[in-house]
Parts: structure tokens; C-alpha cells; sequence
């Protein structure tokens, strides 16, 4: 495979996540593999029915999401995407568009499905900051921990 083939797998991940809603999550079968391991700051799962069933759940109460890519890295057997995901979700900002920084690192199998998505982002950026008594405690610790350095 090519290094534009891999960029190109990306580019479909990136396509796939932006169209990726409550009513498609069938879908998910056609990007990973059924022993697929995903991992982000708040999960560990293991297996497409887990990431199905992760996936049902935060897609049921979720307004919007989309992915802007800022980079991309790619061989035949992994690649690394930064992004900007902004998102509404009624239980997070009062509804409000929230925008996070964040990075996917995924591995394909031989047949091209992704066996290994690992996602890093901030969680404070996400979500603590977003709630009112936690982002004000989140915003001072920061701003301690800034001045100490």
C-alpha cells in the first residue's frame, strides 16, 4: 500500500465519523473489526458489540458532532489523525457548541479494519469545564499550578 492509499483510509475514517448518527451504527461493522480494541480517556472496550453498544449510548442525547482534521500521518498498518471535534449535547454547556482538540491513533488489519482505535483528548476541554461548581475548581487548579511553574 501507498502512502496515498493510507492517507486515503484516513480520510474515509474522518468521512465515516462525520456521518456516523443514531441511525447508522450498523455501519460500524464496515470500518472495524469484530475484535476491534477502542480506547479513549473515559473507556476501554473490547469487541464491536461493546463499541456498538458504547456508541448507541452517546449518540442517543447527542445534537451534533463533527471532525475537522488539522493533520494526518499514514503507513499500510496505522495511522494518526488530529482533529477538532465540536458537539452539542444537552447534557453538556446548557446545549451549547463545545469545541475539543484531539488525536486518533488507529491500526488496520490485512483486510483493512481498524483493530486498534486509541483516541486522546482533554476531558476538562470536553466536559468538566463545562459544569459550573467542577470547570470553576478545574480553571483554579490550572491557573495554581500555572503560577508554580
Amino acid at each position: 500500500m501507498n502512502e496515498n492509499n493510507a492517507t486515503e483510509r484516513l480520510e474515509r475514517f474522518l468521512d465515516f465519523y462525520n456521518n456516523l448518527s443514531q441511525n447508522n451504527l450498523g455501519s460500524l461493522p464496515e470500518l472495524y473489526a469484530s475484535n476491534v480494541e477502542f480506547i479513549d480517556p473515559v473507556h476501554h472496550m473490547l469487541g464491536l458489540d461493546q463499541l456498538q453498544q458504547y456508541f448507541s449510548h452517546a449518540y442517543a442525547r447527542l445534537s451534533s458532532c463533527h471532525f475537522v482534521a488539522t493533520s494526518k500521518i499514514a503507513n499500510q498498518d496505522q495511522g494518526c489523525l488530529s482533529w477538532v471535534m465540536t458537539f452539542t449535547h444537552e447534557a453538556i454547556g446548557n446545549g451549547k457548541a463545545i469545541s475539543v482538540h484531539g488525536c486518533s491513533v488507529v491500526h488496520w488489519n490485512s483486510e483493512g479494519k481498524i483493530a486498534y482505535h486509541r483516541d486522546y483528548y482533554d476531558l476538562n476541554e470536553m466536559v468538566l469545564q463545562h459544569i459550573p461548581l467542577l470547570g470553576w475548581v478545574t480553571k483554579k487548579i490550572k491557573q495554581k499550578m500555572a503560577k508554580d511553574t
